[in-house]
């Protein structure tokens, strides 16, 4: 009996004769059993389901495995592609699959499986939560992204059925995230059929215009495109150079991006057609390449060596633009045949070759790396919608190549800043950055990276990361990093900033803090529901839980009523940190009459006593009396208005003199007519009397009509 007869009975639907004669290829009799039964189980599980189609369910988990087999992937890849949709569309448990069919494809169909039923409040909570778990068990094994990957290739090669509404919906998501995951794990031709399908349901009127167009202008072309095709076949020839030549068209999408980006007309983009040049060695595609530059000439700065330096998934190829017949631009890709399988399968090229291939190896360990940092991204995440956030930004790379002072090469992302750099060093190197320099030069840290930069990173041990970063930083490691310490200083700052108020709380009802019963605090934790007194604590200070109420709850009933006294005010410090937060509509400075309010997930702020903001809060819980501490070691910014005559040379005397105050300018905006000019600055102080010294100071200046605070602005 041979292996294929194990499974070809008259029960297999076509799609699967075609699928199991297809892996009998190369499958072990032991390896065709595990498919037979795994398909004959998700077959029975299916049973009496359809597609939109009308076609039976089991169609579609056989196409997503037929979809592997093209990879040559393994028995249990192929088997869990079978039963990918069982435990979320059959209500069959992941620990039945476990039994019947091993732990290794158990693990594999949970991770493909989206989440159980569980209460989101959005669309976009659920997709995220779904991305986050799916990409976590990827980080574990990459074989659960490649069944994801082959699931939504064949529902977008069968999107027809849905409505059109569906068909944009689902496009949009595979282009900004399925089809980028694909190119990152180096599945190009994957990553490419996923790109034209996406633009087809995304844009089926440009589709349909492009492909008309196209399909005209290969046909003028063909007989040019078959000369090229010829010349370089006998140039290499004669040079003794042993390659396979094959024209390329362009894919539709392709083109279509080039169109968006460069603003270009159809008419416009003249290389809609390459070609691909196959040779046996490295040292091959070097002389294929001085040949080729001698049959035609180079386009300057349209040549890039990806064998040198490979893209950072793994990709090897060298790449030549040259100026054909008639002007006609021609895209040259010269590689090994070792290089276009990798090229065109990826990480799935570990079931094809040895694993002591060095290629292979660097490959992997590139797709690990990455993997790897989503893995830190996940954890420096706040909630799955932030996750999502970093990953779109790291799946579109338009890469640049810079190198460390060791001379280690780095690939990035194009538009990436010296603090992009840093995190990308080592998440250590990014906090601690005080300073950079790029080729020798001190730049600030907000300077863009270009190919071939030489960065170096000085850091201080005191350095922390700056919350300015985030405005400029373009990488999602960097990004989750920075607002990872952030979060963390400011849960730290939050627990002292919640302990001072409800230690306020406490004292207004009479009580000690020192001498809160034990047992009250954990029937307050355990009530509650909060996993730490240090998180309680947070959750006052963020104004998700009320001090006043927290005491009232940790003292006995009769004592909260009988020792209610007046209430005391919190001190402000200065150095809350981010605890406490100064409003910008009335910004508060020390001398100032001030009121906390505390808001939601915001925490306390600080109002002046007539900020009309105070005025509108009507809940007077949410109102805490605070007053300045006697020594603030700090500035804080302060909005003025000022009204000049129109001369030469005043806005320099009024900034000169702001300085010669001691104090600096954070902002500045201009209001003109013919005669006056009216300035709004935002600057620093220490307090009233500091300003008022600013105010003297600036009255000196003979063009200035009026000057004043302004507040409630």
């Amino acid at each position: 009996m041979s292996d294929f007869s194990l499974i070809n009975s008259e029960n297999t639907t076509p799609g699967a004769e075609i699928l199991f004669y297809e892996v009998s290829k190369y499958f072990k009799s032991n390896d065709m059993v595990l498919l037979r039964n795994a398909y004959l189980f998700s077959q029975s599980a299916h049973s009496g389901q359809f597609r939109k189609s009308g076609e039976p369910y089991i169609s579609h988990p056989v196409a997503v495995a037929g979809i592997l087999c093209e990879l040559h992937l393994d028995a249990v890849t192929l088997a869990a592609a079978l039963l990918h949709d069982v435990v979320e569309d059959t209500g069959i448990a992941k620990e039945e699959i476990s039994e019947r069919f091993g732990a290794p494809v158990a693990e594999l169909v949970d991770g493909v499986s989206k989440l159980e039923k569980i209460e989101f409040e959005t669309q976009a909570d659920m997709q995220a939560e779904n991305f986050r778990k799916m990409l976590l068990a990827m980080a574990q094994d990459v074989r659960v992204i490649l069944i994801k990957l082959a699931d939504r290739l064949h529902n977008m090669r069968t999107l027809e059925v849905m409505s059109s509404e569906k068909q944009q919906d689902i496009a949009q998501e595979t282009l900004e995230i399925y089809a980028p995951i694909a190119h990152r794990l180096g599945l190009e031709n994957m990553h490419q059929e996923l790109q034209e399908l996406s633009f087809r349901f995304s844009y089926p009127n440009r589709y349909k215009v492009l492909e008309k167009a196209t399909r005209a202008a290969r046909g003028n072309r063909r007989e040019v495109v078959g000369k090229i095709l010829d010349a370089i076949n006998q140039r290499l020839e004669e040079d003794g150079v042993g390659a396979v030549v094959s024209g390329r068209e362009k894919h539709l999408y392709s083109i279509y991006k080039k169109m968006v980006e460069k603003q270009l007309s159809f008419s416009d983009v003249l290389d809609i057609y390459g070609f691909r040049v196959l040779v046996k060695r490295v040292s091959d595609c070097y002389v294929a390449l001085g040949v080729l530059h001698g049959l035609y000439k180079p386009i300057p700065g349209k040549f890039k060596d990806y064998i040198a330096i490979p893209k950072a998934n793994g990709y090897q190829s060298l790449h030549s633009t040259l100026l054909g017949p008639y002007g006609l631009p021609i895209e040259i890709q010269i590689r090994t045949h070792e290089m276009h399988h990798i090229a065109e399968i990826g990480v799935a090229s570990h079931w094809l070759y040895k694993a002591n291939e060095s290629g292979v190896n660097d490959l992997h360990l590139k797709a690990n790396q990455w993997m790897k940092s989503l893995l830190e991204t996940l954890s420096e995440s706040s909630n799955s919608l932030e996750f999502l956030e970093h990953l779109k930004v790291d799946l579109f790379p338009s890469e640049i190549y810079v190198f460390t002072p060791q001379g280690k090469i780095l690939a990035l992302p194009r538009g990436v800043t010296t603090v992009d750099f840093a995190y990308a060093v080592h998440t250590d190197v990014g906090n601690r950055c005080v300073a950079a320099k790029i080729n020798g030069e001190s730049v600030p840290l907000r300077t863009h990276l270009k190919s071939g930069d030489r960065v170096e990173i000085v850091t201080a041990n005191t350095a922390k990361p700056n919350p300015s970063w985030l405005s400029y930083v373009a990488t999602g490691r960097a990004r989750s990093s920075i607002r990872h310490f952030l979060r963390t200083i400011q849960f730290d700052e939050s627990i002292k900033l919640g302990e001072r108020l409800l230690n306020q709380a406490l004292r207004s009802f009479g009580a000690d803090p020192e001498t809160v019963n034990e047992a009250y605090w954990e029937k307050l934790l355990r009530d509650s529901g909060v996993k730490s007194k240090q998180d309680l604590l947070a959750d006052i200070a963020l104004g998700k839980q009320l001090g006043t109420v927290i005491a009232k709850r940790l003292l006995m009933p009769e004592e909260s009523i009988a020792r209610t006294q007046g209430k005391s005010s919190i001190t402000i410090l200065g150095t809350e940190g981010m605890a406490v937060k100064f409003a910008k509509c009335c910004f508060p400075i020390p001398g100032d009459g001030i009121v906390g309010l505390i808001k939601k997930d915001q925490g306390l702020i600080i109002h002046t006593q007539d900020c009309p903001t105070v005025a509108q809060n009507s809940k007077q819980d949410n109102q805490l009396d605070v007053e300045w501490g006697p020594e603030i070691e700090r500035v804080f910014p302060v909005s003025i208005n000022m009204a000049v005559v129109n001369r030469s040379g005043v806005l320099a005397r009024v900034t000169t003199e702001i300085a010669k105050a001691g104090s600096n300018i954070d902002d500045i905006r201009l209001e003109s007519d013919d005669d006056y000019t009216v300035m709004h600055f935002v600057i620093q102080t220490r307090d009233r009397k500091h300003l008022a010294h600013i105010f003297r100071e600036l009255k000196h200046i003979n063009e200035v009509v009026k000057i004043s605070r302004s507040k409630n602005s």
